[in-house]
């Protein structure tokens, strides 16, 4: 069974920095993509970076792009994503997902068929 379970979120001052893990288990393969996505009250669930094994690349939204950084520690099965510079537009619910059995890879959110139960980042003065 995939599960993936986000910690790391809380309450930051805009300027702060956090950093978001997501612990990966139940699958196993060669390709896969995993993402971060995040959804603020009212609007759509966004993807804001993600990491595809199909080409060892690893994408950002323009909006995180210098702030945010994407990385992956094999040996314990954990992703994170590391926020500095954080913004008050930068407040969401932030999800970790994965998806599984396609060689290609995807960052659309459309596409991802694990997600985790998400956890909150809160940026306020």
């Amino acid at each position: 069974q995939v599960q993936l379970v986000e910690s790391g979120g809380g309450l930051v001052q805009p300027g702060g920095s956090l950093r978001l893990s997501c612990d990966v288990s139940g699958f196993t393969g060669r390709y896969y993509s995993i993402g971060w996505f995040r959804q603020a009250p009212g609007k759509e669930r966004e993807g804001v970076s993600c990491f595809k094994t199909s080409n060892g690349n690893t994408y950002y939204a323009d909006s995180v792009k210098g702030r945010f950084t994407f990385s992956r520690d094999n040996a314990k099965n954990t992703v994170y994503l590391q926020m500095n510079s954080l913004e008050l537009e930068d407040t969401a619910v932030y999800y970790c997902a994965a998806l599984l059995g396609t060689s290609s890879g995807s960052c659309l959110r459309r596409d991802y068929n694990y997600w985790g139960q998400g956890t909150q980042v809160t940026v306020s003065s």
